[in-house]
């Protein structure tokens, strides 16, 4: 299949970043003021880009790259490499297992393929627009799961310092399927409950806001392993849309409907 050994590759260049964040893990790192911590977490940016950028270039020499992570909304046509070198960055500096890196080649606004690996578990993620999605050659599988009640659902904090309005959509969401499924999870990062989603192993995933990087590996891995994509509203998501919604297809309008109220 075409794009196959393109993936492969770009599997391999987030392993290569992901052995270069496992060498710097382990203790809690210190800082005292927000200018630190900053520093910090640009640190370990540079450090997993210094290896992952030349490889992805390398790989398509033509594709722009997107140079923020935290960037949000639609892009130019074209092909774009859009990255989180360090997706759970806060995590891995709190000694914290919740962290990875990730690789999406996107065309026109539409995720051609993604790779995302965890160095602390050796798990590879990676998903072909029209060609599946695995993990470490395994293909996924979203649950079968048709009843909200009975569901595992999540969700994750857009940004630090979100508009109050967001902040409040987020509670009053969070409330709402507290009351209708069956345990709600909350932490950072969103990628790696889209792959608990894209494994079945959690019934669904929302947020809102968010960045590129954030949603559009584990939205192909989603899509790819059978689950519906939209915003919480129910339409069509892209990169511009205000929310989030990633589902296995037997929950997904029970969600739509709890996010809706």
């Amino acid at each position: 299949m075409p794009g196959t050994d393109l993936l492969a590759q770009t599997a391999t260049a987030t392993r290569a970043a992901g052995a270069v964040l496992l060498e710097r893990f382990g203790e809690v790192a210190r800082y005292r003021t927000r200018d630190e911590l900053m520093d910090v977490l640009a640190a370990n940016d540079a450090a997993a880009l210094e290896v992952l950028r030349p490889r992805l270039t390398s790989l398509r020499p033509d594709a722009q790259w997107v140079e923020e992570e935290l960037d949000g909304g639609v892009l130019p046509s074209g092909e774009w490499w859009v990255v989180d070198p360090v997706e759970g960055n806060i995590n891995h500096l709190h000694g914290l297992p919740e962290w990875a890196v990730t690789a999406t080649l996107v065309r026109d606004n539409q995720p051609v393929l993604t790779a995302v690996h965890q160095p602390l578990t050796g798990e590879t993620h990676t998903a072909l627009a029209g060609g599946g999605a695995w993990r470490d050659g395994l293909p996924l599988r979203v649950s079968d799961t048709a009843d909200l009640g009975l569901s595992l659902v999540a969700t994750s904090q857009a940004r630090p310092d979100e508009d109050e309005a967001v902040v409040r959509r987020v509670g009053s969401s969070i409330t709402a399927m507290l009351r209708e499924a069956l345990v709600v999870r909350t932490s950072v990062p969103a990628t790696l409950h889209l792959l608990n989603v894209a494994a079945g192993r959690v019934d669904a995933f929302w947020q809102f806001a968010g960045a590129r990087a954030d949603l559009l590996p584990g939205a192909l891995l989603v899509a790819e392993a059978g689950g519906r994509i939209s915003d919480a509203e129910g339409h069509p998501w892209s990169p511009a849309s205000g929310s989030f919604l990633a589902a296995a297809p037997g929950v997904h309008a029970e969600a739509v409907a709890t996010l809706s109220r």
